[in-house]
């Protein structure tokens, strides 16, 4: 997925059903991707539930100062 480009989300889609009926619908789609889907679809979730911001993707850097005998 590319840089700040999360999907729309449709807010007007809205559905009640039990959660026994959901679980079993939800484990069989998901069973019915791949892994790098599924792996995508968590990251998409993580950046729209966390949020998204370039500049701290990165891997912070630990600088140690030491004085040489």
């Amino acid at each position: 997925m590319a840089v700040n480009s999360l999907p729309k989300l449709d807010k007007s889609a809205f559905s009640v059903i039990s959660l026994e009926q959901n679980e079993e619908d939800e484990k069989v789609y998901w069973l019915s991707k791949t892994p790098y889907e599924r792996l995508d679809a968590v990251e998409t979730m993580r950046q729209i539930i966390y949020g998204y911001d370039p500049t701290t993707t990165r891997l912070q850097r630990v600088l140690e100062i030491t004085q040489r005998t």
